[in-house]
């Protein structure tokens, strides 16, 4: 697609193209929002270097810019390129009346005044340079009270930064254009010698210091070269001086030549840095969108060279206007073999002939007297008037140097001043190899970098000739002289071996706009300008009226009123239209019949179907949108009731799987808690029963030893011993409770929850009688302790030879050890505990399931007990002790089974 936006200046085409900028980059959203902000910012920084104040316009554009923005096939916008045609060069060194330079210059200048920068880039605080200054001499005075330029200062700082120019880049920049105003500022003077008498010399070397240094260049070097030249004639170099006029020509055509090729570097500099990722999509593609903001057609009290390169570009518009509106509609219907009424237009073809043709148009005849040396500005006119015949063009009388056109848009009187000077626009081959010589990067490669047939500095090469490179540091100290074959060749390479002339880029840039524009579908924007006076709310109906007459608009209405606007090809309106008459899943061929059921279905009148194309009405394309729309707002509504019963059903299922997630996780979780305190309840009973089996063995080791005790002193005492006889059955029936004691009864201070094995424990936990005699075995024996041992040892071997048993037999009994036989319950107290334990046994041996008939039990940590319990052989005693007989096996078998 191209936009194309026409009208006069000051209509508002700038404003126009920001807005539509916006809008497509609104409806183009990426996912990459630094690249939408870019695009955005591209268009203040491009202005603030090419538009300027003029008389009739505040913010005019001085340059031709075609603004192209690539989206993907989904319609994101992926990169921008921008193209520029005919800068005003000139306006860098010169304004009319009123006027002013490029806005840069001055918001440049009050930003580093508020910034207290001034000094450290050589400008002047009191007196404006000469290229900004004016006659109303209030220039210094706007720069330092006007905030608007401060703002505007750091709203272009702010562009740099966002689309991504570095500080390095931004500081040479600055120098350059700095650089720039201190070259308006260099003086020359005539001095003459014995044998020349039209040499110029600098006067005043600071500002030639100044810009020497901004421009990071030697100042002998730069005012060699603006104060002479060197000429190349069979192999020999001749220096020759310039005039004060030659040098400052010199000077201007540097500034110029700066600023241009920055320029071209800024908006080169832009297209890389917004240009598409190759990885998203194909640049090549095709799917742009291009933005056309040229100058508008203009009509200054003085009309110069510029003004006639503006006219004749807003003729070739207007010409490819009403090619496209009314010719090319008008042939399409005769191929087509409809029947249409044809309109007439003002066709300015003639026109554009007299001005573009070879070799006597206009720019043909202008380059052709600007290679002669001697011409003047005078012959030139000459030529005009006696090549160029025709109805629209005339000389008025009495004005020598003015000719006349009449436009498209009316009348224009020229002024042919210095017109061939500007077309030349030379600049010395000496001037190009002192700026090379600059350790300013930025500016080396501005001057290294050849033009294209446009005028515009060429993209960067990968390969650098030998002449682009800086020359060695010998050249800048001046020590040595110049090989001027060699500086000069490139020089002149940069311009393909030809002296190219702005004529002449004017042409190419022409054909390389229109061959843009020709590429994708044209729409037109005609900006009008309600009045010559600036002024709001105000309508000037004779200005509006010649505005839509002279630019075609009255003739478009009725074209469009008896022709067909939209002209489409029978398979691009079967493809965008079926879904109107034919089923979604349905591929129909392009065909007329095709065409003819969707036009019926729809229900529109007033088309016809050519041989290849539907031809429809302005408001027919409006219609069928319309119905496209309702019928894919009810596809929508079909998806979007699917899609959420689909979406449903997702959730529940995923809802359902987090469910049962959720539920391994909670009982994973509680058998790891139970797992642990069980572990912490097992190891707190272990300890609590290690303690008590403590305790209770203590205890009975006193108990028996104090008994013990207790009997040794009857057998030492002669006078006891018939007590202690006579006491027998009394000392049976204690040793007997002694004996019970010591049998697996639970004491009251145990839970029930005790475990059985720590139970058994303690219920096996032997009397250690022999070491109750051992405990004080190290410390002396008295005799009379002596004589009880011994008596002691004798009763009791007595007694066993005889058979019978007393009360001494019945306390000196070995008590049983840890696996041994167990005893026979022999006592209430013993059936009590074992139904206790068993009771027990029974509450946590009923959670457990029922075995099988014929199925082997595995013991577990309940049967530990049991275990305990088993047929074991009885250890071994020593010799000075008795040991118990041992229970029927009997009584094992039936305590198991229990």
């Amino acid at each position: 697609q191209c936009i194309i936006i026409s009208g006069e200046s000051g209509a508002g085409k700038t404003e126009s193209a920001h807005l539509i900028v916006q809008h497509l980059t609104f409806l183009g959203k990426a996912n990459n929002r630094a690249l939408r902000e870019k695009i955005l910012q591209v268009n203040p920084l491009v202005e603030a270097f090419g538009n300027a104040c003029t008389a009739i316009n505040d913010n005019s554009s001085r340059f031709g810019k075609y603004l192209e923005m690539m989206f993907t096939p989904t319609g994101a916008v992926m990169g921008a390129k921008i193209s520029e045609y005919l800068l005003e060069k000139s306006r860098v060194i010169k304004q009319a009346v009123g006027e002013k330079n490029f806005h840069i210059f001055y918001y440049i200048y009050a930003g580093l005044y508020h910034q207290k920068k001034l000094s450290e880039y050589r400008l002047p605080d009191k007196k404006p340079p000469r290229y900004i200054d004016n006659a109303t001499g209030k220039v210094m005075h706007d720069i330092v009270t006007k905030d608007s330029y401060g703002r505007q200062f750091e709203a272009i700082q702010h562009c740099f930064r966002i689309i991504g120019f570095t500080d390095e880049e931004v500081y040479s920049v600055y120098r350059i254009l700095t650089g720039i105003l201190n070259t308006g500022n260099i003086e020359f003077a005539a001095i003459s010698s014995q044998h020349q008498t039209d040499k110029s010399e600098v006067p005043n070397p600071e500002a030639l210091d100044n810009a020497a240094a901004l421009l990071s260049i030697g100042s002998e070097e730069l005012q060699e070269a603006l104060t002479s030249h060197c000429v190349v004639t069979r192999g020999e170099t001749i220096i020759r001086t310039n005039t004060v006029d030659k040098a400052a020509d010199v000077r201007d055509a540097m500034s110029k030549a700066l600023y241009g090729r920055l320029f071209s570097w800024i908006v080169n500099r832009i297209n890389t840095l917004l240009q598409p990722d190759k990885n998203i999509c194909n640049a090549e593609s095709g799917m742009n969108v291009g933005i056309l903001d040229i100058f508008g057609f203009e009509n200054f009290a003085r009309n110069s060279f510029e003004q006639l390169c503006i006219n004749i570009a807003n003729e070739q518009i207007q010409f490819y206007f009403n090619q496209h509106i009314f010719a090319l509609e008008q042939m399409e219907y005769q191929s087509e073999g409809i029947d249409a009424t044809t309109v007439e237009y003002e066709d300015n073809r003639p026109l554009l002939d007299m001005f573009l043709q070879k070799p006597m148009g206009l720019l043909s005849l202008l380059d052709e007297e600007s290679r002669f040396p001697q011409a003047t500005d005078l012959t030139l006119v000459d030529k005009f008037e006696d090549n160029l015949r025709c109805k629209y063009f005339w000389r008025p009388k009495g004005v020598e140097l003015s000719f006349g056109i009449q436009h498209y848009a009316g009348k224009v009187l020229y002024d042919a001043s210095a017109f061939l000077e500007k077309n030349r626009d030379t600049l010395p081959a000496d001037i190009v190899v002192v700026l090379r010589t600059s350790e300013n990067k930025l500016l080396q490669q501005l001057f290294s970098s050849p033009l294209t047939k446009t005028g515009n500095l060429a993209q960067a090469r990968a390969r650098v000739t030998a002449a682009s490179r800086s020359l060695p540091p010998q050249l800048s100290a001046g020590r040595i002289k110049v090989d001027t074959m060699e500086v000069m060749r490139h020089p002149e390479e940069t311009t393909n071996m030809k002296r190219q002339t702005m004529a002449s880029y004017f042409r190419y840039s022409l054909m390389d706009l229109l061959s843009k524009m020709v590429v994708g579908q044209p729409h037109f924007i005609r900006c009008i300008k309600p009045n010559d006076d600036r002024e709001a709310l105000m309508f000037s109906h004779e200005r509006v009226l010649l505005q839509l007459r002279y630019t075609g608009i009255l003739e478009t209405v009725k074209i469009r009123q008896k022709g067909y606007s939209h002209r489409i090809l029978f398979e691009e309106f079967v493809k965008r239209y079926y879904y109107l008459a034919f089923k979604a899943h349905e591929t129909p061929v392009g065909s007329r019949e095709n065409c003819l059921a969707i036009l019926e279905k729809s229900k529109l009148d007033n088309w016809i179907l050519g041989k290849t194309k539907v031809f429809l009405k302005y408001y027919h394309i409006e219609q069928l949108n319309l119905f496209l729309r309702e019928v894919i707002g009810r596809v929508v509504v079909m998806q979007a009731y699917i899609k959420g019963w689909l979406g449903a059903r997702r959730y529940k299922k995923v809802k359902d799987k987090r469910e049962n997630s959720a539920l391994t996780i909670q009982s994973a979780w509680r058998g790891y808690e139970a797992r642990r305190k069980y572990k912490e309840i097992k190891n707190r009973r272990t300890d609590a029963a290690i303690h008590i089996q403590a305790a209770f063995r203590g205890y009975i080791a006193r108990k028996n030893y104090t008994r013990l005790k207790n009997s040794t002193e009857c057998v030492a005492d002669p006078q006891l011993t018939n007590s202690c006889s006579t006491s027998d059955f009394d000392c049976e029936e204690d040793w007997q409770q002694t004996s019970n004691q010591s049998s697996p009864m639970v004491p009251d201070f145990l839970d029930k929850q005790t475990k059985k094995n720590d139970l058994d424990e303690i219920s096996a936990s032997p009397v250690i009688l022999k070491h109750s005699f051992e405990v004080n075995e190290s410390q002396p024996i008295s005799q009379s302790e002596a004589v009880a041992d011994h008596q002691l040892s004798s009763l009791l071997r007595s007694r066993k030879q005889g058979g019978s048993e007393n009360c001494l037999e019945q306390k000196l009994r070995t008590p049983r050890r840890r696996c041994q036989q167990p005893k026979m319950l022999n006592s209430p107290e013993d059936n009590m505990y074992y139904n206790q334990l068993n009771g027990t046994l029974e509450y946590q041996g009923s959670k457990r399931k029922p075995r099988k008939l014929g199925q082997i039990k595995v013991l577990d940590g309940e049967d530990e007990y049991y275990e305990s319990l088993s047929a074991v052989e009885s250890t071994p005693e020593d010799d000075s002790f008795l040991s118990s007989p041992s229970p029927p096996s009997s009584r094992r078998v039936s305590f198991a089974q229990s």
